[in-house]
């Protein structure tokens, strides 16, 4: 294990990669609920069996995507552990995975066609974005796309991500919420229900600072002993128990053999891609599979460069070390994800409270991909840790990553602006790749109107065209 994963010369030890693993799986565990309930539009009691969708056809799919997550997931993690050798879990992509359910699952019903044909002709266009993405790995043009980001990019990037997740963490514990006149608000501690919004907030808000008082005295495994610790006072404060009914996993593994491995390989699943009244016609499907492929390129961008840069994982020239090869290992699981039934595999940012945690080699990752494989038998388990136990540890990373953005040059607007664009449209827009694009953009509108467009700058014109394209032309 030290010679295969260089331990040593990575500054690490076999107990630091197991903690950093076990807080990258319990920061991410939520994944393995919220990927069926986003493709499936929550299943056979959701709310599109409520609009008159076959509650039983939504069942089957959320019992075939929770297995199809769990071991896409793992595929790739272990990819990530054993050829890249980096400390970076992958599973399905939030935000992808919704827009899944909109174009192809709910999309479907809504224009006339079964639910069941609308999962599989997604899986169809996922596929195919995901061997496309494959070949751009392969071939190191990923790479050379990556690294021929401007400067002011990469720094903002980091940054950017940490406001991100900083605001998954707080949403997720309830600390901020909707509001219909202001968009956000503090929890309402006044009106709101104890148990079900104060008693979370309150967790998180203690979890937080128990982690920032133990990483002030250097304690090692903060971030770890902030979630447990939040997660015994999460069932204290609500006077819960956590829920261990395992009656359901048979019947997923039955539903997965059936409708979710199987489901790509059938003629109208594959003719419905391309012309089902879902997709509309072969263009639109083209423009799905561009859409696919450039959110899940730059999310997969954006959190390499993010962890990597807390983690002080960068070459010379500021690139994350073996991108080619994480980069490759996120493809294949895409393709293996829609094969086995589920929406796209991407790297998790979630990783970065691992790396916080001292994860350095893919012996974290491995870590993180026997713990998902548990979740195929020992689901229970891995749902007792509440989201607001694990939101302490994403709002925390956010304060290790905002540190990326003072490397930003602000006296220069060709650097200040795009760099500003990509930090706070990650949040706002609720997508890194969103971020990544509109400072693209922005970046290329600035260097042509002031005489300081240069020839390198070819690369990210192109990246800034294909998100104006697909801006105009996809909603996401």
């Amino acid at each position: 294990m030290e010679k295969f994963f260089k331990l040593s010369e990575n500054n690490t030890t076999v107990r630091a990669e197991i903690m950093a693993g076990l807080t990258t799986f319990f920061a991410m565990a939520y994944i393995v609920f919220v990927n069926p309930n986003q493709v499936a539009a929550e299943g056979s009691t959701g709310w599109l069996a409520a609009e008159g969708a076959d509650a039983v056809a939504l069942g089957q799919i959320w019992n075939a995507v929770y297995i199809a997550s769990i071991l896409g997931a793992v595929i790739a993690t272990l990819i990530m552990a054993f050829y890249a050798k980096l400390p970076f879990a992958l599973a399905c992509g939030m935000g992808l995975n919704s827009f899944f359910c909109t174009c192809f699952v709910s999309g479907a019903f809504f224009a006339g066609e079964d639910v069941m044909t609308g999962y599989h002709s997604g899986l169809v266009i996922i596929l195919i974005s995901g061997i496309v993405f494959l070949i751009l790995s392969i071939t190191g043009l990923r790479e050379y796309i990556a690294k021929a980001m401007p400067d002011c990019l990469k720094k903002a990037i980091p940054a950017g991500i940490g406001l991100f997740i900083a605001f998954l963490g707080l949403k997720s514990a309830g600390l901020i919420q909707d509001n219909p006149y202001t968009f956000v608000q503090f929890v309402n501690i006044k009106d709101g229900k104890w148990a079900t919004e104060i008693a979370p907030a309150l967790v998180a808000f203690i979890g937080f600072i128990i982690i920032a008082i133990l990483a002030k005295l250097k304690v090692k495994g903060n971030i770890l002993i902030g979630i447990v610790i939040s997660t015994v006072l999460y069932y204290v404060f609500t006077q819960t128990t956590p829920d261990f009914d395992l009656s359901g996993i048979g019947q997923s593994f039955k539903d997965f053999g059936s409708v979710g491995v199987t489901g790509i390989f059938s003629a109208e699943a594959w003719s419905k891609a391309f012309t089902g009244a879902h997709i509309g016609s072969i263009f639109n499907a083209v423009m799905l599979i561009i859409t696919f492929c450039l959110v899940d390129m730059f999310d997969t961008v954006g959190t390499l460069y993010g962890t990597s840069a807390q983690a002080g994982m960068l070459d010379e020239n500021g690139d994350p070390i073996n991108v080619n090869k994480a980069m490759t290992a996120d493809s294949v699981g895409t393709v293996a994800g829609a094969i086995l039934g589920t929406s796209t595999v991407t790297t998790f940012v979630e990783s970065a409270s691992g790396v916080a945690e001292g994860g350095r080699t893919g012996l974290t990752s491995l870590v993180t991909a026997i713990c998902l494989a548990a979740c195929l038998f020992l689901s229970p388990i891995a749902s007792i840790v509440p989201g607001c136990a694990t939101a302490p540890a994403l709002i925390f990373v956010g304060v290790l990553m905002l540190k990326n953005f003072s490397k930003v040059d602000m006296d220069d607007m060709l650097s200040a602006v795009p760099a500003f664009l990509a930090l706070i449209m990650m949040p706002l827009t609720y997508s890194i790749s969103n971020g990544i694009g509109i400072g693209a953009i922005s970046y290329v509108l600035i260097a042509l109107f002031t005489g300081k467009y240069k020839k390198k700058d070819i690369v990210v014109t192109l990246i800034a065209i294909l998100f104006a394209i697909r801006f105009v032309f996809v909603y996401m």
